[in-house]
């Protein structure tokens, strides 16, 4: 037998956004140009007769030789640096290639998608209504700042290009094509909008994405992109793993968690424990890919299994939200037994509480008549009831018990794969800006890893400090930033999460200690750290790029900065931002 009709629905808003699948962050946020651009709305354009392809962007580079010099002479080379900087693949370098859209460099790219190409399963939209509603006005200043980031030589109001706008190569070669796609306009589709279930991760996402912001007069854009992106996905993995163990205790508990609501949420992106009073917050213990360190791999992957093991919890969790939600609007728009919520739409924590005793005669009434229609669908041209359902029947549930247990009987599976793909890719696995590792032999354990590119990210972050209104970069003694990284994103390097520690052997504080050195060790390799002396305290990270507030728009403290961004200059050439070292980024 197979679910189907709206049995077989599994995504509810209220949760989440996201259709659990593999996502690619590039689509995710090609997709959320549009609704940076039109305030939440997504963006309708006329059908093409065909998907725009390579072919189509190198034609319009020939044609126009004016646009960079020289460029007429070397058609070959224009196909592959459109193929490898401009372009988004989809099975890049198999014979059924496809643009997806072009690279995210600019916010207009979205106009150049190939729709079946650029499926992002809704993670655009869960962190466009993160940002909305995140708290003390964070969430709009982060979205107004991405919006001038995104939309650089853009007039948002004409949608006219300006070609005198300062900005690195590749996006001035797409901007170039920007006339291909002359018609776009806001979807007239009313979007929903649910604020999330933890919304100090969203305040926390907010207050990352202004700091990463920061650092746009010093980085080059195509770097910026490329961080925004390692971020982004970062904190829509944390989100849901911290779900994980949110729904299925609001369900547990059939209220809502006060210390969950807007005005009530510990979180506190400003304070050095930024997590500090949350009941649900992340602890992950993290391996920093010491070889030599076998132990330390051990305690990631039991830390890795332990949340991974909490999917089916929420699975069911989910399947008794989504149809406590069909009840909520049957019993409210058509019997009217239900009085509508205040605020017009029926919340999680009002939802869950329809499991009280007080609605267990409506409840029951209610799905007896939808558990009988499901076994009557299953038993369409069949005599004998399906064995799953037999026996889910003979174990004497209620009917909203029986009516759950069926579908997790047949749905539970399904989901648990996609939800564990989802996670994987926004753990961006096996990939250096990623937090999750997995050997490619068939059943290996997944373990939590800190690659180097993520590291890189969350230490930018991390030295900046507000002065004056304004970010500035200091240095962070080493014991600072193991504190930053665990109060603030629950990321266990050098130590246990709480309660772990009472139960810890020596092999544990031996691995934890070796796990230390090879923090430090990655530091030093990708340019932050360097070794003053034996003493701890003078053991510091150095930002790699400098902001003081008293030259704004100029790094004055470390390298050689010169230029706002990697600006095209009028000969064609580039002009690259360089590190404290005077290497290109």
């Amino acid at each position: 037998m197979s679910i189907k009709g709206r049995d077989k629905e599994f995504r509810i808003p209220k949760v989440s956004y996201l259709d659990f699948k593999h996502t690619e962050m590039d689509r995710v946020l090609t997709m959320l140009f549009p609704r940076l651009k039109y305030d939440g709305y997504g963006s309708r354009r006329p059908p093409r007769g065909k998907d725009l392809s390579i072919d189509e962007f190198l034609e319009d580079f020939l044609d126009h030789p004016e646009w960079f010099s020289g460029f007429g002479q070397h058609p070959d080379i224009i196909r592959k640096w459109i193929e490898t900087d401009l372009m988004d693949l989809v099975n890049r370098g198999k014979a059924n290639q496809a643009v997806a859209a072009p690279r995210p460099l600019h916010g207009n790219t979205y106009k150049f998608r190939n729709a079946k190409h650029t499926r992002d399963y809704g993670a655009a939209e869960h962190i466009y209504w993160m940002l909305f509603y995140a708290r003390k006005g964070k969430g709009q200043a982060a979205r107004d700042a991405l919006r001038r980031f995104f939309f650089p030589g853009i007039d948002l109001v004409t949608d006219r290009y300006d070609p005198s706008a300062s900005v690195d190569v590749e996006t001035q070669a797409i901007l170039r094509l920007d006339h291909q796609v002359t018609q776009d306009m806001k979807d007239s589709k009313e979007p929903a909008r649910f604020h999330p279930l933890c919304i100090g991760q969203a305040d926390i996402m907010a207050d990352d994405i202004l700091r990463l912001l920061a650092y746009e007069p010093y980085i080059p854009r195509s770097v910026l992109v490329d961080y925004l992106k390692t971020l982004l996905a970062f904190h829509l993995a944390l989100y849901h793993l911290k779900l994980l163990q949110i729904l299925p205790k609001l369900v547990k508990q059939r209220s809502g968690n006060d210390l969950c609501e807007i005005k009530e949420c510990p979180i506190n992106p400003g304070l050095d424990n930024a997590l500090e009073g949350c009941p649900f917050r992340n602890s992950l213990v993290v391996d920093m890919g010491d070889v030599n360190n076998p132990h330390m791999a051990e305690l990631a992957r039991k830390s890795t299994d332990r949340m991974y093991r909490q999917i089916p919890a929420f699975v069911q969790a989910n399947f008794v939200v989504k149809k406590l939600d069909e009840m909520a609007e049957y019993l409210c728009k058509k019997t009217g037994k239900l009085a509508p919520p205040a605020s017009g739409v029926f919340s999680i924590g009002d939802l869950v509480s329809l499991l009280k005793l007080e609605h267990d005669a409506d409840r029951q009434a209610y799905f007896k008549f939808r558990l009988a229609s499901l076994i009557e669908e299953s038993t369409a041209g069949n005599e004998d009831v399906d064995p799953e359902i037999r026996g889910v029947t003979s174990m004497g549930l209620e009917e909203f018990e029986s009516f759950i247990e069926i579908l997790m009987a047949y749905r539970g599976k399904y989901h648990r794969q996609y939800i564990t793909e989802c996670l994987d890719s926004l753990l961006l696995k096996n990939k250096e800006n990623g937090l999750l590792a997995q050997p490619r032999a068939k059943g290996s354990p997944r373990r939590f890893v800190l690659g180097s590119k993520l590291l890189e990210v969350l230490l930018q972050v991390a030295v900046l400090t507000q002065t004056g209104g304004r970010f500035v970069t200091r240095e962070v003694r080493i014991e600072e930033l193991l504190a930053f990284l665990r109060n603030r994103y629950g990321l266990h390097i050098d130590r246990l999460p709480e309660g772990s520690q009472i139960n810890s052997s020596i092999l544990d504080k031996r691995a934890l200690r070796l796990n230390l050195e090879a923090f430090k060790r990655r530091l030093r390799e990708i340019g932050f750290y360097e070794d003053l002396s034996d003493a701890y305290v003078t053991q510091k990270v150095s930002p790699r790029y400098a902001i003081d507030s008293r030259h704004p728009g100029r790094s004055p403290l470390r390298g050689d900065l010169r230029s706002s961004q990697s600006a095209s200059m009028p000969n064609g050439e580039i002009c690259n931002g360089k590190d404290k070292n005077g290497r290109h980024a």
